[in-house]
């Protein structure tokens, strides 16, 4: 069974999402039978290489949204994703653009290690203060999950791994995506935003339902019904 999973790296809820997620696949009895893909999908595409200020800057300024409610909807996400073993440090993240980064998570999913090399970079950028636009913080990244440097280094500006990219964003406009992050089931079901665990397993249980109807085998004379047995 496929699931296929749009998300941002700069996105707090798409790293609650992520455990979330997980814990509910915990709880499916066929979670080895799942396969996951990752795909890319950009908050906000004009942000610059570089931003010079913190996320409540970003937000206040470039979204025009009050500081105290950028402040208190921070603490909020901050309280969530403690909720879920994660750190936030809003202090010194690090605001840049994601582009690279997807790049860089093309290229992991060549070698068959895309959701570890997601974890890093979420972990990366929301709890330990990285530049997830910085070339040389995605090489290091990538080493710590035995991809090559020069083959990382050449894909992060690489013009065919940018049309990868921007293949998912076409799939996100099909599907009607308008924020992350969403996981798609069979492509049949889909799941919008950080759900509790326990709605991802019943839609992981909904879908594993409608692809493996149940077959059933009558014997004459072994049931009863309305009409008799």
């Amino acid at each position: 069974m496929k699931v296929d999973i749009w998300s941002d790296i700069a996105c707090p809820w798409c790293f609650i999402g992520k455990r979330r997620f997980e814990a509910g696949l915990r709880d499916f009895a066929h979670a080895d039978a799942v396969e996951i893909t990752w795909h890319s999908y950009q908050l906000d595409p004009s942000l610059p290489e570089h931003y010079d200020g913190t996320e409540v800057d970003y937000l206040s300024e470039r979204k025009g949204m009050p500081r105290a409610q950028v402040e208190q909807m921070i603490g909020h996400v901050g309280e969530q994703a403690a909720g879920e073993g994660l750190h936030y440090d809003f202090d010194n993240l690090v605001v840049a653009n994601s582009m690279r980064a997807h790049h860089l998570l093309h290229v992991a999913a060549r070698h068959g290690v895309a959701d570890a090399v997601k974890e890093d970079l979420l972990s990366a950028h929301f709890e330990h203060g990285v530049d997830i636009g910085d070339p040389a913080q995605l090489i290091q990244v990538a080493g710590r999950h035995g991809l090559d440097a020069d083959e990382v280094r050449t894909a992060l500006d690489d013009a065919q791994v940018r049309a990868e990219v921007e293949h998912d964003f076409a799939q996100a406009r099909a599907y009607g995506i308008q924020g992350v992050p969403f996981f798609v089931i069979d492509e049949k079901f889909g799941v919008s935003g950080a759900q509790p665990a326990q709605t991802f397993t019943g839609a992981l249980e909904q879908a594993w339902q409608a692809s493996h109807p149940l077959a059933v085998q009558y014997a004459e004379g072994t049931t009863c019904g309305p009409d008799g047995c």
